[in-house]
Parts: C-alpha cells; structure tokens; sequence
C-alpha cells in the first residue's frame, strides 16, 4: 500500500524573481546580438530563451492552507509537500492537488431492516478528512466518491444490527442510545476508509424512522407500551397507598377490620386510585355492620 512521504521544495518567489532576471537578460543579449550584426546566434537566442523560459515556469505550483500537492514522475510517486504558498520543483513532476481541509456530507435515507426485520429509513452526517494524501490518491479511484458509497454502506451494516427500539430495559437500540450508536457508526466507517488515508472525525444519525408501510402500526405499538408502562406505575403506588392506609389505621388502633372488610376496603381503594376517571363517592350515614 502506498504510504504518504515528504518532499522538499524551493520557495517559489525568489525562483519566479530568478526567471524573470534570466529572460530579462536573454532580451538584453537577443538585442545586442541584432546590433553588432550577428543573427543565427541571436535568432537562436531567440527561440531558446522563451522555450527555457515556459519550461521554467511550469515548476512552479501554488499551494494553499490546508492543501498537499502531490508529486509524480512518469507515473512514479516521488513525495508530497505540505509547504504553503508558491513552491519550485522539478518542471516534470506531475502535480496533484489535495485538500486536507474538515469536509461532512449528508447520506440519503437509506432503507434497511434492522435487528428484528423491521423496515426503517436511517440517515446519517459524516464528517471526515484526508490523512494520507498519497493513499487518497494512489490507493483508491476518485477517494470521494469512495467516501461516499463505502459510509453508506457502513451505515446499513451497523443499523443492521441493532433493534429500533430496546425489546428490554438496558439494551442499546437506535432510538436510546444515540451516543453509542454514533460512536460505532463512526468506527464501521473508519474500518472502511482507512485504506484511502482518510480519518472519519465524528458521524451521527440526522434521520431515524419507521419505514411509512409499519409507521402507524409501530406508533400504536409504542403508544401501547407507554400505556401498560404507565398503569403499571399507578399500580404500583396504589398498592403501596393501600398498604399504607391498613397499616396506619391498625397502628393506632381507630378500627378493627376482619379480613373480609379488608378485602372490600382494599378494592375500593383500588378502584379509586387506578381509575383514570374520576369516582363518585357514596358516604355511609349508617353503621358499618
């Protein structure tokens, strides 16, 4: 595999300022040449000069904040250079710009069945960088789109995986456990784009649902379970106000009550603290035997 190596340059200024000291001067000999009367060296003069002198300025290459150039020649990797600003090289190097510069992109929602064969529409941010220029460029054909197709690709083997929905308290799902899901998105990706130099910063989730076939059959079954969840909450309070009530009236002694009564009391009480309307109380003017 092809691995990154640094060349060196010439700061490009001074060299321009060079080249254009060396035309002036073949201007100036062109122009004496002609006066004393000698024109085959200075017609020779005249096309060498220009032809060194283009050939020259093609060594020269612009590199900005953020950007690598990489160097080549006759198809054979010699280094990359990292030096900002004007730069001089040998004139026959194949330059190859390449921007290391943050870069994300947004995949399409992408349809796949998760853990439990449900169909759900995921999408996902991923936000990567080029870390090895060479591999980028060497190693991959056009790494960009190489990006693109292989994180979607990372994006439907992880949602695969894991349920949309924890089927028990402390699994990790798609929808609860956004930070691990993140984290190991981020991972699968990597693994996939680190043959081409690039460093995947952070990836997330930005879409997440039920495919539109099951949305309202899956909302029902959420809205089910918030339901049950819930009554078992109610539930579970009224009993412990029950056992409250009988515990407190036995301590201080204000009735007896047979186990019979007990019962009757218990399941008024039941009735009224889970009833989800309110109750109509009836008052005993009489005796309660």
């Amino acid at each position: 595999m092809m691995q990154e190596k640094t060349v060196s340059s010439l700061p490009g200024i001074p060299v321009l300022f060079l080249i254009l000291i060396a035309g002036g001067i073949g201007v100036a000999g062109f122009v004496t040449l002609i006066n004393i009367g000698m024109k085959v060296p200075a017609l020779m003069l005249l096309f060498t000069v220009p032809v060194i002198f283009i050939f020259l300025l093609v060594g020269l290459y612009k590199v900005e904040p953020n950007q690598s150039a990489v160097l080549s020649l006759f198809g054979r990797y010699i280094g990359t250079d990292r030096n900002q600003g004007l730069r001089f090289n040998n004139p026959f190097f194949t330059k190859k710009k390449i921007s290391l510069r943050v870069r994300n992109f947004e995949s399409g929602r992408l349809k796949v069945n998760d853990q439990n064969g449900s169909p759900i529409e995921i999408a996902a941010i991923v936000v990567w960088e080029v870390n090895d220029s060479a591999e980028a460029v060497f190693n991959v054909d056009a790494y960009e789109s190489f990006v693109q197709i292989q994180s979607e690709a990372a994006i439907r083997s992880m949602a695969s995986i894991y349920p949309y929905d924890p089927q028990k308290e402390g699994d990790v799902s798609l929808r609860s456990h956004p930070l691990e899901i993140s984290e190991k998105m981020r991972s699968e990706i990597q693994a996939r784009l680190t043959k081409a130099g690039i460093n995947v910063i952070e990836s997330r989730v930005s879409h997440l649902a039920y495919s539109p076939e099951i949305a309202q059959a899956m909302l029902q079954r959420q809205q089910a379970g918030a339901i049950i969840a819930a009554r078992q909450r109610i539930v579970e309070g009224a009993v412990g106000m029950v056992e409250h009530a009988l515990d407190t009236l036995s301590e201080k002694g204000m009735v007896e009550l047979d186990n019979e009564r007990k019962a009757a009391m218990i399941s008024n009480l039941l009735v009224v603290l889970c009833s989800d309307r309110a109750t109509q109380p009836v008052v005993n003017t009489g005796s309660i035997y």
